[in-house]
């Protein structure tokens, strides 16, 4: 039993106008989120993602590297990207249509599991749609895109991404185990379905997945159940399910990335501008010390706790990947800070901390204005709006009409080469960071020597060789072999400068060695 059982006994505000509000706040979401996956902007790790589904939709049980042509294993290969290759199989569909039904997917899971695990906490009907509001604008008045970070910015990039679909798999996890705990004659299939749960949850997004272990770590201490026999038991069979399920997937070795190096620079980020990403949240932390005075195994309580210190470990000790945990900090309080409006004390106290709260939410909503440039072209929004939007790559789809599925580009261009795998081409260097890759640095390296100013030409042509280069794409600024090079015969000019340029074997002068 939870402290939101003492505190729903306090009369609850009337939900009339409150949830037509609600409504028209929700509706307006909705209208975002369909304008926002029809367009499905090319930001972040779209690339990557488009690149997973291809691979896997070609060879489902050796897909290699989704960015580059080597038979490395990937964490990107994950229970839902596998599904939605299979999905694609079976449809035919186009990749990023299937992203678009990913997008679909992954936001109602999203909604459905929110409410669901906020009905643990709250029977009121303003309950859930109140906590998806303060899920999405009750951040900083700086937005930042982050895969698993919800806010409404992130979110408008990320909807197509696995980490929503492990969030909302998370919430929808948090309550059946609520549910399991709150019913002893829950049985060990039971226990066993929701280790499974939580093994695919945390195999899609693995950040994702600590976030939520420690929800339900916050779930168990609530749940004030007697540790019977019985219920170690079934407890021990759901972890035994998950830790055999994360063991034995095959796409990739899952303890492998517990010694992942290379993780820490990548997220030093997240440890900066803090103070302007996060300028709302206390508002939902005082809320949630006003849980603790009531309960004090609260369940979201405790789950910010365990966020906090993991959060502040990774400050102390440099370890900035920890900072991926901050979800679990920040969604505990902004769920409080919903609930302390229905259920938060004296009537009056509650309109007071709901006006504080809807103020906070228009500004985190201003804040947030930028996510319509997702769905509306900038030229056509106001300069107050566009001011600061991020900018969405131009991916080289002229591209297609030369090249083939599996053709290897050489291109010094960075956003050339997180979208071109999205096309099922491979690259010389990885777009991204691939901490699976052994001979990662040596392929950036090589990459950046074949541009390099003064590189003689055999050692251009080795590069090409080397790794089986068919096409080079790149602006005639970005330096490599001058454009009359016996090696590269031009083939088409983009809109945006970039020119490609086929290899031409017979100039290479010796054997390529391919990927």
């Amino acid at each position: 039993m939870t402290g939101e059982s003492a505190m729903s006994r306090s009369r609850p505000l009337d939900p009339g106008r409150l949830l037509a509000a609600l409504r028209g706040a929700a509706l307006l979401l909705v209208a975002g989120a369909v304008l926002m996956i029809v367009r499905l902007p090319w930001i972040g790790d779209m690339g990557v993602h488009a690149a997973t589904i291809e691979r896997l939709r070609h060879d489902l049980v050796h897909p290699g590297n989704p960015m580059v042509d080597s038979p490395t294993d990937s964490p990107y290969y994950s229970p839902w990207t596998v599904c939605l290759a299979l999905f694609a199989r079976v449809t035919g569909l186009d990749t990023f249509d299937v992203l678009r039904c990913a997008a679909v997917a992954g936001l109602l899971l999203l909604a459905v599991g929110v409410r669901q695990f906020v009905r643990t906490l709250s029977r009121h009907p303003a309950a859930p749609p109140l906590a998806v509001l303060c899920l999405l604008l009750l951040w900083g008045v700086k937005p930042f895109i982050w895969s698993g970070f919800l806010g409404l910015t992130s979110l408008s990039a990320n909807a197509s991404y696995p980490s929503t679909f492990a969030t909302g798999l998370g919430f929808l996890f948090l309550a059946l185990l609520t549910h399991a705990l709150r019913r002893p004659g829950t049985g060990v299939a039971a226990y066993a379905g929701l280790g499974a749960l939580w093994a695919v949850l945390t195999l899609s997004h693995q950040f994702t997945g600590v976030v939520f272990t420690f929800g339900a770590l916050g779930v168990l201490v609530a749940a004030r159940v007697r540790p019977t026999r019985a219920l170690v038991l079934r407890l021990a069979v759901a972890l035994a399910v998950g830790l055999a399920i994360l063991a034995v997937w095959p796409y990739y070795s899952f303890f492998a990335l517990l010694g992942a190096g290379g993780l820490e620079d990548i997220h030093q980020p997240l440890y900066r501008h803090r103070l302007v990403r996060f300028t709302l949240v206390p508002l939902g932390v005082f809320a949630l010390a006003l849980r603790l005075r009531r309960n004090r195994r609260d369940p979201l309580v405790v789950w910010f706790l365990l966020g906090l210190v993991t959060v502040a470990a990774g400050a102390v000790f440099d370890k900035w990947s920890l900072g991926r945990t901050e979800p679990a900090v920040v969604m505990p309080a902004q769920l409080a800070a919903a609930l302390c409006v229905l259920h938060g004390g004296t009537r009056r106290f509650r309109a007071v901390f709901g006006a504080v709260l809807a103020a906070a939410l228009v500004v985190g909503a201003w804040a947030q204005r930028d996510s319509l440039t997702f769905v509306i072209r900038p030229d056509a929004l106001p300069a107050a709006v566009t001011a600061g939007a991020w900018k969405v790559w131009e991916p080289p789809a002229w591209t297609n009409r030369y090249t083939a599925y599996g053709d290897v580009v050489l291109t010094g261009d960075r956003g050339s080469a997180i979208t071109l795998p999205g096309y099922g081409r491979y690259t010389v260097a990885p777009g991204y960071p691939d901490f699976f890759l052994p001979d990662e640095e040596r392929r950036t390296a090589d990459s950046e020597r074949y541009f390099a100013p003064g590189t003689p030409r055999e050692e251009r042509l080795a590069v090409l060789r080397a790794y089986g280069v068919t096409w080079v794409l790149q602006r005639p600024s970005s330096g490599g072999l001058p454009a009359g090079d016996p090696a590269l015969r031009e083939v088409g000019r983009g809109p945006d400068g970039r020119v490609l340029y086929r290899v031409v074997d017979q100039a290479l002068g010796g054997t390529r060695a391919g990927g």
